[in-house]
């Protein structure tokens, strides 16, 4: 099966091809200390006021290919820096994760089943 990184960081978008889970998950995990290693986001007030913990500095999904819709897996990063790792595409489903490691295994467990 080929797997599909979408990674989202603010406005930009950029999508890679794998030819198996851990490639994808390798690089997964690579963009994702990138970000975390860069700057964090600060509060915005639009119509109410947000907190860096509230706002999607990025997210990071991994995808295969399915007959209607394949299995999908990712984390959003958040701007004060908290992994958010999900399972599922329409209906996300939160995973427990406390750190990037866990986070990436919690994801292989979902995909690789």
């Amino acid at each position: 099966m080929s797997w599909r990184l979408t990674v989202r960081v603010g406005p930009e978008v950029s999508k890679s091809d794998h030819d198996s889970l851990g490639g994808a998950l390798d690089e997964a995990r690579a963009r994702a200390a990138a970000i975390l290693a860069g700057e964090r986001l600060g509060a915005v007030k639009a119509f109410r006021d947000y907190e860096p913990g509230q706002r999607v500095q990025a997210r990071i999904e991994v995808s295969g290919k399915g007959l209607l819709r394949g299995p999908e897996a990712g984390i959003d990063v958040m701007g004060d820096g908290a992994l958010i790792p999900y399972a599922g595409a329409i209906r996300k489903r939160r995973l427990e994760a406390g750190t990037l490691d866990e986070a990436i295994a919690a994801i292989r467990g979902e995909l690789d089943g």
